[in-house]
């Protein structure tokens, strides 16, 4: 896939074990995490498994109790009791960060409305500062609704009344439930290119996001999920269930010096 011979890989998973994702490499989110989505992630292999040489995230309907509930706290993370919903969400904060590279995923997606599966980055520094000042970059985002469209986006700090600035783009592509397709970035200190099949469609030049603390010069860290409704995928179909989304390996490759 990689046509370029000035990179070697440096990362990568390939998911060959059955059972759990290599610790070594991944850590789960659990409960509820961002954007008001209606599953609740757990660790559980209910929900993320690997099998057959695939990670499977795996969205079931289920009653599941909110292990953090507290009605007292105003965040809707802490003061929902319980989800009809659980899911799978993994990353690589702590255990691998980077800095330029190109990133390439092979995947199959899930379907129906309200699935909203993404392999994406957040700076390193995310916990640290405010969103969106640590940055983000989406490699690929689904929503159910529209089954036969991708999504790539930047999103960064901005001087508007939101505070952030987003820019991406749109590739329709055939059947990406039913076939697997290379999710991929070649991420420079120039721009950042976002392909499927190794076929460009995206690119955002890096200097649009300003010269001070532009966060896509810093590293960043990979996370695959796979959600449900929430303020993009919309009112989820109880009867889809369950749903997967399969990811055959992710590959990080770095630009060798000449």
């Amino acid at each position: 896939m990689l046509k370029a011979q000035n990179y070697q890989l440096v990362w990568s998973d390939e998911f060959l074990d059955t059972g759990k994702p290599d610790p070594e490499k991944w850590n789960y989110e659990t409960g509820f995490i961002r954007n008001l989505e209606e599953q609740i992630y757990t660790k559980r292999k209910k929900n993320v498994l690997i099998k057959n040489g695939k990670l499977e995230l795996i969205a079931k309907k289920e009653h599941f109790k909110n292990k953090r509930f507290d009605p007292n706290i105003k965040n809707y993370r802490i003061n929902t009791e319980s989800s009809n919903y659980t899911s799978g969400s993994i990353n690589t904060k702590d255990k691998f960060e980077f800095k330029y590279g190109r990133v390439e995923v092979r995947a199959k997606l899930p379907e129906g409305n309200g699935v909203w599966p993404a392999i994406w980055m957040l700076g390193a520094n995310f916990e640290e500062i405010e969103y969106p000042y640590a940055g983000e970059i989406d490699i690929m985002e689904h929503v159910g609704v529209e089954p036969n469209e991708i999504h790539a986006t930047v999103h960064y700090p901005w001087d508007n009344p939101q505070g952030i600035k987003s820019s991406g783009g749109v590739k329709a592509i055939s059947n990406p439930s039913k076939k697997f397709h290379v999710y991929s970035v070649n991420w420079t200190s120039e721009k950042i290119e976002f392909l499927i099949d190794n076929s460009l469609y995206y690119s955002f030049d890096i200097d649009q996001a300003g010269s001070k603390n532009n966060p896509f010069r810093k590293p960043f860290y990979l996370i695959l999920n796979l959600a449900l409704g929430g303020n993009w995928a919309g009112e989820v179909d109880k009867e889809i269930f369950p749903q997967k989304f399969l990811v055959d390996y992710v590959r990080v490759y770095k630009q060798i010096e000449e």
